[in-house]
């Protein structure tokens, strides 16, 4: 892999970090009720959730590149037609409800969805979550709690191995070696991942306050549309050069 492409790859999965998808939200939630520092547990565990979800996607890549190429093309022209739908739902959904509302959607969702995950023990060390369900409120979960929250989160969300599947093979010269390319896309994603997930847990609220200025958030779902579509239209050209030649 070309530095040239791997830059490409880190600046588009940078802005589509940015978005306020499940682990930033989770993030940004944990960090205003738990502070910092506790919140890194789950920052750990939406790591290894989502690590888990990309192996699982390059080593499926990886057997249909050796035994079934024309398979990949298949991949490769559904990922676009994926891609193309992410974007038009970018640019649809832009400006729709802000990061503190969904922050705290996300947060009641979490307190119901995994309700034995959640009170465990009570630290009187720890600040008392301020926006979670009653059931989150009267306890703080231990660290422990809050990883495991993290790692499944992360895993609940199906969708990022049919994102993984759809964006990585962009990126990636199926007649090259394909572990160093692995290696450094991964460390590509994780870079720009855990960038933004510190920010959201540093400086979430401030984030918020500034996203929900005007149609800041908007032009951010829309800038990471655009990304989808041009991604699209690459591999969707690469599908046809393939059946030319």
């Amino acid at each position: 892999m070309s530095w040239h492409l791997f830059t490409v790859f880190f600046i588009s999965t940078f802005f589509i970090s940015a978005t306020p998808g499940p682990n930033m939200l989770l993030a940004f939630q944990y960090g205003l009720n738990y502070g910092v520092k506790r919140t890194l547990w789950t920052l750990a565990g939406l790591s290894l959730g989502l690590f888990i979800l990309l192996l699982s996607t390059l080593l499926g890549l990886d057997v249909i590149s050796r035994q079934s190429p024309w398979a990949l093309e298949v991949i490769k022209t559904v990922g676009a037609l994926y891609l193309i739908y992410l974007g038009i739902q970018s640019w649809r959904d832009a400006g729709e409800g802000s990061l503190m509302s969904d922050a705290k959607e996300m947060g009641e969702e979490v307190a119901t969805d995994y309700p034995t995950t959640m009170p465990f023990m009570t630290d009187e060390k720890t600040p008392q979550p301020r926006s979670l369900s009653s059931a989150a409120v009267k306890v703080s979960p231990n660290n422990m709690t809050l990883f495991r929250t993290g790692v499944w989160v992360s895993l609940s969300n199906p969708k990022a191995i049919l994102f993984f599947a759809a964006f990585f093979p962009k990126f990636i010269n199926f007649t090259a070696p394909l572990w160093p390319q692995y290696i450094m896309l991964t460390v590509g994603l994780f870079l720009s991942e855990t960038i933004w997930q510190i920010i959201y847990t540093l400086g979430g609220k401030q984030l918020a306050g500034w996203l929900d200025v005007g149609d800041r958030l908007a032009w951010l779902n829309r800038a990471c549309g655009v990304i989808f579509m041009l991604i699209a239209a690459a591999l969707l050209a690469e599908v046809v050069s393939h059946f030319m030649v």
